[in-house]
Parts: C-alpha cells; structure tokens; sequence
C-alpha cells in the first residue's frame, strides 16, 4: 500500500464530514429517515458512512412496518398485520418483537369477542370467549361473559314458563332471572305478568266453569280481562244467568205443578 493510500485510509474525518454526520444525527434525532451520508467516502469515512446510513435504513424499515401495523389494527381494523424488519438486532428486533405480540394479543382477543357476539346475535348462547386477556379487554371479556349468562339464563326461563303454561297447562309458574337490569328485567317481568295474569284468567274461569259442573250457579267469573279473554267471560257468565234463570223457572214450575 503506497503513502498516498494509506493517507486517505487513515484520513481523520474533517471539518465538513463532520458537520454531515452532525447533520444526518440531529435528523434522526427529530425523527427525519430522509437523510443518508455519502457513500463515497474511503477508510474510516466510508465506514462511518455505511453503518450510519445502514441504520437510518433499519429505523425507516422499523417506523414504516410499526406505523403500517399500527395503521391497519388502530384505524383500519384489519387484524392479523406483522411487522416485518429484516435483519434488527437487540432492541429493534425486541421492538419489533413486541410490537407483533401486541398485535397478534389484540387479533385473538377481538376475533374472539367478535366471535361470541356474532354467535350471540344468531341466537347461539352457548360460546364464551375463553382467550387470555388483561385489564380493560379482560373487563370487556367478563362483561361479554356475563351477559351471556344472563340472556341463557332468560331464555331457559322463558322458554320453561312459556312450556309449562302453554304446552303442560302447569299454571302459576314465573320466571326467576337473578341480576340482569334494564331490558332484561322488564323483559322478565313481562312474562311474568303474562303468565299470571293467565294463570289468575284461567282459574277462575275454571273455578267457575267447575261450580256449574257441581251444580252451583251462583258464581261468576270476576278477573279482569280483555280481548278473547274477555269474550269468554262475559259468554260463561251469560251461560251461568242462562242456566241459573232455567233452572229457577224449572223449580217454579215443578214446585207449583208438584205442590
């Protein structure tokens, strides 16, 4: 190797190269991966020069695959994005790696969720959502849990009171939903006032009805009522003065014809 090389080999960085990397720092400093430094240099210039734009490279890879990632999960909603960084090291690969956990916690979790609610809104309440989750998306986990539970348990008595009462004609049953508030409760309490209202409607008029079986006609069906509920009970309390004015005219008549 000649003087001249060896020269330019072992050349300290002067004045002007120095401001470049000065400037080309302070831009990565502000967060500008625009900058690179010439790639022209020799020795311990050049070198300088490839790690530094090697790094500048790295970090705009790095930014661009967070801010993409981030992009897609945060704003667009499209889950199962990865960062993708080739060939980070040590921190940036930690970030990198971390940033992709986030990413994938969040798409299990919220499939997951979107899961249950899907199945919820088909009438399916038989899924929870059983994915591991922390914090808020835990709150929202149980809260989504619990709710389900809440609307089984509605509809498993619902549908029993509704069978007992209009299908094994077991009058007086009520529906016990524990802890749900709001829709759900006036829901529940709905069909609970359905059922007793029919249950109070249909035993008097069977009481009555067995009354005029048994010979006794001076019962009347006294509930309130409406609608064809109303209708039977004004048509038996009819049939009751009916029969009760013939029977009172046959007994007149036997008595004066008799007697």
């Amino acid at each position: 190797m000649n003087s001249r090389t060896t020269e330019a080999v072992d050349r300290a960085p002067g004045d002007q190269e120095l401001r470049q990397l000065l400037a080309g720092l302070t831009a990565v400093r502000d967060g500008d991966f625009g900058t690179r430094l010439p790639s022209d240099g020799e020795g311990l210039l050049g070198d300088i020069a490839t790690v530094f734009n090697g790094m500048v490279d790295q970090l705009s890879v790095f930014t661009s695959e967070v801010t993409r990632v981030a992009r897609e999960v945060g704003t667009e909603g499209t889950l199962g994005g990865q960062a993708e960084v080739p060939g980070v090291s040590g921190t940036w690969a930690d970030l990198t790696d971390s940033v992709n956990a986030m990413a994938g916690n969040l798409t299990t979790q919220v499939r997951d969720i979107a899961q249950v609610a899907t199945a919820v809104a088909k009438g399916d309440l038989s899924q929870k959502i059983d994915v591991p989750a922390r914090g808020e998306i835990l709150q929202l986990k149980e809260t989504v849990n619990t709710m389900v539970d809440q609307l089984s348990s509605f509809a498993a008595e619902v549908t029993r009171v509704a069978r007992e009462v209009g299908s094994e004609g077991r009058l007086g049953g009520q529906a016990q939903v524990p802890g749900v508030g709001g829709v759900w409760r006036d829901l529940t309490d709905s069909v609970n006032f359905m059922a007793g209202n029919l249950t109070s409607q249909v035993r008097n008029v069977a009481q009555v009805t067995t009354a005029v079986a048994q010979g006794d006609l001076s019962q009347k069906i006294t509930v309130d009522a409406r609608g064809e509920i109303l209708e039977l009970k004004n048509t038996i309390n009819t049939m009751v003065d009916q029969l009760s004015g013939f029977a009172d005219e046959v007994t007149r008549v036997a008595r004066e014809v008799g007697t």
